[in-house]
């Protein structure tokens, strides 16, 4: 067939865009999203050359301003960038950093052994998506002054503004996000840099970093942690209650790669590691985390065998059995450190596996020969674990699924969908059997899975995952889910796209809610991470006017919407009744009809305060409960009693 196409394809075809042009056109290539997220990650560009030169040696204090108009203020006491003129740009220094791509002192210039940033454009690109930035440098007796302007446009060169002392130095950079790149929002959080900035300065022992918010007065806090993450340890297990006194710490280096790792353990059933490198956090873990783990459970083993506490007739511990209750910090710093992953958050190089493993295993050898006492009981720990382990292992032999759902063999519980797609397909989890059966009768039998909930499920947060397993409401959704659970779990065998968590706005409703929320942070984690879970917004009145009939989901949404009517209209408004009054042609219209519904996504955004939340409402411990409650008594509403 002739090809009557005409497009030309040539030379002209081919666009180079040139300078910072290509971060502008592309800014997701470069900070990830243009959302908040990405609005934030532009302070971690510019705080992360500052805590470069804290890893050096050299910066003591770093201060973080947000401005009246949402700008931002990042000042260090380090050595000031170089303000001489760069061999190879013929620029300055400060504007080669500011307007070229990949220049900086971390690819082996000698600038920096060790670095946080993960590809060395933090500076330019910064620079790149602000409407204006200007850097100030303190050195040799002067103060140094560039701006740039429509996104990275230098307005004049690097001047001389003023003089100062001749041995201050340091940096100072201010910048104001350009409206046209970040459209969702240009309004920093000051709790978001108040947790990212009080991280760093956990793993930067002896540096102070200040948090100053001039949208409101008097609002600021100031980091300084000479224990280190020793004391990051002891705020994370604040809320819990710990089984040994000493928190274990460890530092070492081999190689110019330096370890450090503090770990405690408590109570709680749960594990929280969280590892970083240079500063970055690793979520997914890698060769440094690996390390730690394998040497945690070969150090405890041998421990528990020499001194008698683990028989021959016993099983060896595993991995699972030594990370019940703990709360393990990993910190390592690496001059080249190679990632991998799909986010780039898990460490690849080899040679740290057994490093972070000789160098973790003297520290803890050591401990336990100096703490028998406190030895004994991290063994015991492990050991209660180890049989609680085993009796999980047959409880999970009941929830595994044989083939495809046998519905009647079910409980006679869960009413599925009819299509095996689980791309479209989606379950609710109905609070009692009222509601159970009318959203039966409302679904679309096609897409939507009902299963009722009778009563309140397990709090798990003070259960073990073989006393869970126990339940029979957790069996069933264990079962519904299809994914598995504990070492069983697997995220790809998730049978709905969508769990739908679907309670009365009250408090019983809301307990349900929390409930089931706990469990599936606890033991369903990738699901919440995946971002499967929501839960289901029943409207709260009814208006009717004329043959017009508006649902609204609370008092803010009935006001604004009484306000677009004609002041001679006539009109009721109901308030709704429970999930398990309405009739199915009702909670169809309301809350489970695809184009109506307004559905809340659970997301886990921080898992550190997720996991201090869960903790704090759901715990055993009642103290951090009462706080929570009398802290934010004020800002209760409506109190259903």
């Amino acid at each position: 067939m002739e090809n009557v196409k005409n497009e030309s394809y040539d030379s002209s075809s081919i666009q180079v865009l040139e300078g910072l042009e290509a971060v502008r056109k592309r800014p997701g290539m470069y900070i990830g999203t243009t959302s908040s997220r990405g609005l934030h990650h532009l302070v971690w560009e510019i705080v992360d050359n500052a805590i470069d030169e804290a890893l050096a040696g050299y910066c003591t204090h770093i201060e973080v301003e947000i401005g009246k108009e949402n700008t931002i203020t990042v000042k260090d006491d380090g050595r000031g960038i170089p303000v001489d003129i760069h061999p190879k740009t013929g620029k300055s220094t400060v504007e080669t950093v500011y307007t070229v791509l990949h220049a900086g002192g971390k690819f082996g210039g000698g600038g920096y052994k060790v670095s946080g940033g993960l590809h060395g454009v933090g500076a330019s690109v910064v620079n790149a998506l602000s409407e204006w930035l200007e850097v100030r440098v303190y050195k040799n007796g002067n103060v140094y002054f560039q701006r740039y302007t429509h996104g990275g446009h230098p307005v004049e060169e690097l001047k001389i503004i003023d003089t100062c002392p001749t041995d201050r130095t340091g940096t100072t950079v201010i910048f104001k996000p350009d409206p046209d790149i970040f459209t969702e929002t240009t309004i920093f959080d000051y709790d978001v840099l108040k947790t990212r900035l009080r991280e760093l300065a956990f793993l930067n022992k002896g540096l102070r970093i200040s948090l100053y918010d001039c949208r409101e007065d008097n609002k600021k806090d100031s980091f300084h942690y000479e224990g280190g993450i020793d004391e990051y340890v002891a705020l994370l297990n604040k809320d819990k209650k710990p089984i040994h006194e000493t928190i274990i710490s460890c530092n070492g280096s081999e190689k110019d790669i330096s370890l450090e790792v503090s770990l405690q353990y408590n109570e709680s059933y749960n594990s929280n590691i969280y590892s970083f490198v240079n500063n970055i956090n690793t979520p997914e873990g890698g060769t440094h985390e690996d390390g730690v783990k394998r040497a945690l459970t070969r150090v405890l083993n041998k421990y528990a065998k020499d001194a008698g506490i683990l028989k021959e007739k016993d099983d060896p511990l595993s991995g699972e059995d030594v990370k019940e209750g703990l709360t393990m910090i990993i910190s390592i710093k690496h001059p080249n450190p190679q990632f991998e992953g799909q986010t780039k958050t898990k460490l690849g190089n080899s040679e740290c596996r057994g490093i972070a493993d000789r160098i973790f295993s003297a520290a803890l050898e050591r401990f336990l020969m100096e703490n028998p006492d406190q030895a004994r009981v991290i063994i015991d720990k492990g050991m209660t674990a180890s049989r609680a382990r085993v009796a999980a292992k047959k409880a999970r032999e009941l929830t595994r699924r044989k083939g495809d759902l046998d519905i009647t063999n079910f409980y006679g519980k869960l009413s599925d969908c009819k299509s095996k797609d689980p791309s479209e397909c989606e379950i609710f989890l109905v609070e009692g059997d009222s509601a159970g059966g009318s959203a039966i009768k409302g679904r679309d039998s096609m897409r939507q899975a009902i299963l009722p909930l009778r009563g309140k499920i397990l709090n798990v947060e003070k259960a073990r995952l073989d006393r869970a397993l126990s339940n029979e409401e957790i069996r069933t959704i264990i079962t519904a889910f299809g994914t598995g659970i504990g070492d069983d779990f697997d995220l790809s065998k998730l049978r709905y796209d969508k769990i739908i968590i679907m309670t009365d706005a009250d408090v019983d409703g809301s307990h349900i809610r929390v409930l089931l929320l706990t469990l599936f942070y606890r033991f369903f984690r990738p699901i919440v991470e995946a971002g499967h879970v929501y839960a289901a917004q029943p409207p709260l009145f009814v208006i009717k006017h004329g043959k017009t009939i508006k649902y609204v989901l609370n008092e803010q949404e009935r006001d604004e919407y009484l306000k677009t009517l004609s002041p001679n209209t006539k009109y009721d408004i109901m308030r709704m009744k429970g999930l398990g009054e309405m009739d199915a042609e009702e909670l169809n219209e309301t809350t489970m009809d695809i184009e109506k519904r307004v559905l809340r996504q659970i997301t886990v955004e921080d898992a550190m305060s997720a996991d201090d939340t869960f903790s704090k409402l759901m715990g055993e411990e009642v103290e951090p409960r009462r706080k929570f409650i009398e802290e934010n008594a004020v800002y209760v509403q409506n109190l259903d009693i």
